[in-house]
């Protein structure tokens, strides 16, 4: 796996050994990336969520093209090790955050996040419970936008969220979410 654009364009990442995470493939982490830059225009100064991390790729990927900060979140310890290593090896303003993407500790100051990633298990609907959780936990700025991957049969739709786009890519769906306030 590597990272698609910006600094560190074609710098490969570590991953976790094993089935029990599943990384964005390149084809939908591009439309994604495509679709978040034809609304952003720009990742600069924006800070990240990254929620069922794994690798971490989604985050890293946005840090690589200018964001500000980038939260990680996974509970998997083999994946948070595969975290670390990209986070060192990029030497990324990234901090992992070792807690269940449903269970998020509070954010501490300037940790509300402008863009949140959410990739969990494919027909799990665990990212619904993850949206709100943040919300509640102060990790969510105003105005963020929420970056949805589920399988393609699921929609993902959150009280609170207007829908800015959806995308069939594959097997997966993706699906952009603007929290209006």
């Amino acid at each position: 796996m590597r990272i698609i654009a910006g600094q560190w364009r074609r710098r490969l990442l570590a991953t976790a050994a094993g089935a029990d995470t599943r990384p964005t493939a390149d084809r939908a982490r591009e439309t994604l990336f495509s679709m978040l830059t034809s609304r952003l225009g720009s990742f600069e100064g924006l800070n990240v969520l990254d929620l069922f991390a794994g690798s971490g790729a989604l985050a890293l990927e946005a840090l690589s093209r200018g964001a500000t900060q980038a939260f990680l979140a996974e509970r998997d310890s083999a994946a948070r090790r595969a975290i670390e290593a990209n986070i060192r090896t990029l030497a990324a303003n990234a901090r992992l955050v070792a807690a269940d993407a449903t269970a998020l500790p509070a954010a501490g100051p300037g940790a509300a996040c402008h863009l949140l990633f959410l990739d969990p298990p494919y027909g799990s609907g665990q990212w619904a419970a993850a949206l709100a959780g943040a919300m509640q936990r102060g990790w969510v700025a105003p105005a963020a936008i929420a970056a949805i991957e589920t399988a393609h049969d699921e929609n993902p739709v959150a009280v609170g969220w207007e829908l800015m786009a959806k995308r069939d890519v594959g097997k997966a769906r993706l699906t952009l979410l603007r929290h209006p306030s």
